[in-house]
């Protein structure tokens, strides 16, 4: 049987604690049902017995505390909410238990805001992250030696895993189940939840708002005059002159202030304002193109498909009011 300690952090977001009690719980009951023996353990794991979370409007009561948990096969970190470097603090005595477990055998599952608990170990050091997109830029300020990766919904870095935005998460417990159980329980769970299976991205929900929280005023202008001009062909060399900056130097500093390159940003500007025409629904894919700043067919075709996951059509489809009556 299979040891799973879900913790109780304070400030946990419910939806994701509660939610993987159900979906474990819930393979124990298949298997009952069937006259067969429960293949988890599944216990909630706090610091204290009784834990604010939501914002203090739950409490939640821990069945086990971490100093009487000896040894564990999986650790669940549920998401938090509110101020993350605020929420790592008054969490910070999980943290040696999580790194002993780890060091005992133990994998480890974030899902969504709880990749920050889960990075403030050092056991993400060197490997791929994936946690709502909305923190991304904040993440990688806090744990620039992590490799994050926004667009995943799942990342398993040897029995460390972690999950995407929001309820993404609920993918990667199907996947862990199907891990320890089989394929066919996993299957039977998403019927049972009524989650899409086998969901690898989380590309067509991130919406571009480029960082601006840095204190480079030349480059933050550099923004938004990309941002006002996107129709316009706009070259680096452009951007360097106009601001005054030799261009290497001038790439050096876009990249280090907005953790992208100039093309790479001037692109998902565009793309963003095309996504939001398309969601619209009043123009055809060649209109926006057009507006966006594009002539190329398959170039704006395969950008927009490499950021979202999604071919232009097919967001449209999926996303415009027309397309949600098809």
């Amino acid at each position: 049987m299979k040891h799973i300690s879900i913790l109780v952090p304070q400030r946990a977001i419910l939806a994701s604690l509660e939610g993987s009690r159900q979906l474990f719980t819930q393979v124990n009951q298949l298997f009952l049902q069937q006259g067969q023996l429960p293949v988890f353990q599944v216990q909630l794991v706090g610091l204290t017995r009784e834990t604010p979370v939501s914002g203090g409007s739950f409490t939640v009561h821990s069945g086990i505390l971490v100093s009487e948990v000896k040894k564990t096969d999986l650790i669940i970190i549920p998401a938090v909410d509110g101020s993350l470097r605020e929420a790592i603090e008054i969490n910070k005595d999980f943290i040696p238990w999580i790194k002993e477990q780890h060091a005992r055998g133990a994998e480890i599952a974030s899902l969504c805001m709880g990749a920050f608990i889960l990075a403030s170990t050092g056991l993400l050091d060197g490997k791929r992250c994936a946690t709502h997109w909305l923190a991304a830029d904040e993440f990688r300020e806090m744990f620039p030696q992590v490799n994050l990766v926004t667009e995943k919904i799942i990342t398993d870095e040897q029995g460390i895993y972690s999950s995407g935005g929001a309820f993404s998460y609920l993918n990667l417990l199907l996947y862990l189940v199907e891990k320890y159980v089989n394929r066919e329980i996993s299957i039977l769970l998403a019927k049972v939840f009524a989650i899409e299976l086998d969901r690898k991205s989380q590309s067509p929900f991130i919406m571009f708002n480029g960082q601006k929280q840095h204190e480079d005023e030349p480059i933050k202008q550099a923004q938004e005059y990309i941002e006002k001009n996107i129709s316009d062909r706009i070259s680096i060399e452009h951007l360097a002159v106009k601001f005054a900056i030799g261009r290497r130097h001038f790439e050096r500093r876009f990249k280090k202030a907005t953790h992208n390159t100039p093309v790479e940003y001037m692109q998902r500007v565009r793309i963003e304002a095309a996504k939001k025409q398309l969601e619209a629904g009043k123009k055809n894919v060649n209109e926006v193109m057009y507006d966006v700043g594009y002539s190329d067919t398959k170039a704006f075709r395969a950008v927009f498909k490499r950021f979202t996951g999604l071919s232009p059509l097919e967001y449209k489809n999926k996303y415009s009011a027309e397309g949600a009556l098809l």
